[in-house]
């Protein structure tokens, strides 16, 4: 454990001050180049820089290698890589937007450096329950997790904040299981993309001074994804981004079939003193915002608050869920 602690800390601040450092640079860099998109939900419009997915990648990238290079193991190798190849579909897909097929698709291939590397354990555990082995199914759910993960944190990024603030909130709780579960190396590979998603929360928060975009929220769920299959924490990883998968499910089953989010109808409008309700819109697709404001309208803010209580809910279960699969009472 004491040998964890110096390539730990070296890899947290490098992910932290390496998004930190260079998102303002890449924020002025979109400006110059006009590479921005309005924000819908303020009064004024104002044009906001996006994507900012090249800072995030570049955080998360740098601290993983500098983990590998004093842990040399095929499970951070496959994160890298697989990091890697969906920042590049998702940056394809900032710059001209996939069909809804083919962004999930493209993603489903990202997870090959798992599969290739056997960076995977074909034991799926479960709470209570214990472990089940299932080398087949187990492949395939690999090549599905992916993109699951990917645009299942790309579907929640709708207001200022709330994909990275979301991202840093289950990826603590995750590296909180991990290491409760005595998977350390990989708990640390966790914290990096934590602490990469809070940097990166400082520029994104209420109000944005820069969007992910698909690069950055798809690298954010494809990260997490990957360190979920590769630290064999499914279940909890599932668990603490509850809120997410229940928002990507509603949207789905409202819509009912597979479709770039950015096509579709807004499932919500403004008042007058410009807080979000809910459309009046027959086909607008249901959504977690949606649900959130069914009651009375609420400020942008105040959903991503409401979001992130959510999120902090779902991490203290999964918190509890790791405790019984790996704490002897």
């Amino acid at each position: 454990m004491e040998q964890l602690i110096i390539p730990a800390i070296i890899a947290i601040v490098v992910a932290f001050f390496s998004v930190y450092g260079l998102t303002p640079i890449v924020i002025k860099a979109l400006e110059k180049r006009k590479i921005t998109v309005t924000d819908m939900n303020k009064k004024e419009k104002p044009m906001i820089p996006r994507p900012g997915g090249l800072s995030i990648i570049v955080g998360i990238e740098s601290s993983l290698i500098i983990l590998y290079i004093f842990f040399p193991i095929s499970e951070i190798l496959a994160v890298i890589l697989t990091t890697f190849f969906a920042f590049i579909v998702g940056l394809i897909d900032d710059k001209k937007t996939m069909g809804g097929w083919f962004k999930p698709l493209a993603l489903a291939f990202c997870a090959a450096p798992i599969l290739l590397l056997g960076a995977y354990d074909s034991n799926l555990d479960f709470p209570l329950f214990g472990s089940v082995s299932i080398p087949l199914l187990y492949m395939a759910l690999v090549v599905f997790m992916i993109p699951i993960m990917g645009n299942t944190i790309n579907s929640i990024d709708v207001l200022n904040g709330v994909a990275s603030g979301f991202t840093t909130i289950a990826s603590f709780a995750l590296s909180i299981c991990l290491f409760i579960l005595g998977n350390y190396e990989i708990g640390i590979v966790c914290l990096c993309l934590a602490f990469s998603s809070l940097a990166f929360y400082k520029y994104h928060k209420f109000p944005s001074r820069i969007f992910p975009g698909d690069s950055g929220a798809i690298t954010f769920g494809a990260a997490y994804g990957g360190i979920a299959i590769i630290g064999g924490v499914e279940v909890i990883a599932a668990i603490a981004i509850l809120p997410a998968i229940i928002n990507s499910f509603l949207f789905l089953s409202s819509v009912k079939k597979i479709v770039e989010h950015r096509e579709i109808k807004n499932p919500t409008t403004h008042t007058d003193d410009w807080k979000l309700k809910t459309t009046s819109e027959n086909h607008a697709p249901i959504t977690l915002v949606r649900l959130l404001i069914a009651k009375k309208p609420l400020s942008e803010k105040q959903i991503g608050i409401e979001i992130f209580k959510l999120a902090i809910f779902s991490g203290i279960l999964a918190i509890i869920t790791s405790f019984m699969m790996g704490v002897n009472f």
